[in-house]
C-alpha cells in the first residue's frame, strides 16, 4: 500500500476508536512520525492530507526542515529525547516539544527560541520504557511545578512510551496512569494539561480509550525504516 493508502486506512481505525470511545475524531491529533524517512516520503504525506510530523533527531529535524521549507503546511513535532545542547535546533522550530523531562532543558529552549515573543509548547515525559528518559510519577508533580514557571515555554500536558508488548492491551495500564496523573497535576498546579500525548502504530487505539490527544504513529503511516 502507498503513504497515501497507508494514511486513509489510519485516519478510518482513529475515527473508529474515537466512535467506540464516544469522542469526536477532532479531539485526537496523528502526528506521522517520519525519522529515517526521506523528504520525498515527506512530500508524499503531505499530499496525501498528513500535516503534523515527528522526529527523533535534532539535525535530522534540521535537514528535513530545510529540505521542506516550501511547505508551510508541515507542523513538526520534536518527540525523541533531547539534549541541552541540541535545543538550539529544535527551540521555535517545533509546534510541540514531547519530551522535556526537567527545567534545565526548558529554560534552554526558552533561551533559544528565534522570536522571543512566542511562547515553546511542551509536554512533561514520564518515564515507561526502561531505555527511555522521563520522569517518575512520584517526581511529576515536583518537575512539573519548575516547569510552569519557566517563562518562554507553556506546559500543555503529558507524554508517555511504555514499554513494547505483543499485546496491545498491555499498553493500557501505562495509559490509564498517565490520564490518572494529568488530573492529579491539574488540580494541584490548577494549571490546564490539556494534551495526552501516548500511542504508537501498535497501541494507538487503546491510547485512544485511554484519553490520548495526540498518537504518534509511524511505521503504520511509512512503512518500515530504513535504519
Amino acid at each position: 500500500m502507498s503513504i497515501a493508502d497507508n494514511w486513509q486506512a489510519i485516519k478510518a481505525r482513529v475515527e473508529a476508536a474515537c466512535e467506540r470511545a464516544d469522542r469526536d475524531p477532532t479531539s485526537v491529533m496523528i502526528v506521522a512520525v517520519s525519522k529515517k524517512h526521506s523528504a520525498s516520503a515527506i512530500r508524499e504525506a503531505l499530499a496525501a492530507g498528513v500535516t503534523e510530523l515527528g522526529e527523533n533527531y535534532a539535525q535530522e529535524l534540521v535537514a528535513k526542515r530545510a529540505e521542506l521549507q516550501d511547505r508551510p503546511d508541515a507542523h513538526w513535532h520534536f518527540i525523541g529525547r533531547l539534549q541541552r545542547n541540541k535545543a538550539k535546533f529544535v527551540a521555535g522550530q517545533c509546534v510541540l516539544i514531547h519530551a522535556v523531562d526537567n527545567a534545565e532543558l526548558a529554560r534552554e529552549l526558552a533561551k533559544r527560541r528565534p522570536d522571543q515573543t512566542r511562547v515553546q509548547p511542551i509536554l512533561l515525559a514520564l518515564s515507561g520504557e526502561a531505555s527511555k528518559a522521563g520522569v517518575h510519577a512520584q517526581t511529576a508533580l515536583e518537575t512539573a511545578r519548575e516547569l510552569v514557571t519557566v517563562e518562554g515555554v507553556r506546559l500543555d500536558g503529558l507524554m508517555t512510551m511504555p514499554p513494547p508488548a505483543d499485546d496491545p492491551e498491555a499498553s493500557r495500564p501505562a495509559f490509564e496512569e498517565l490520564r490518572a496523573l494529568r488530573e492529579q497535576l491539574q488540580q494541584a498546579l490548577g494549571h490546564p494539561l490539556p494534551a495526552l500525548s501516548m500511542g504508537m502504530s501498535d497501541d494507538f487505539e487503546v491510547a485512544i480509550a485511554c484519553g490520548a490527544t495526540h498518537v504518534r504513529i509511524g511505521t503504520a503511516i511509512f512503512g518500515s525504516r530504513s535504519g
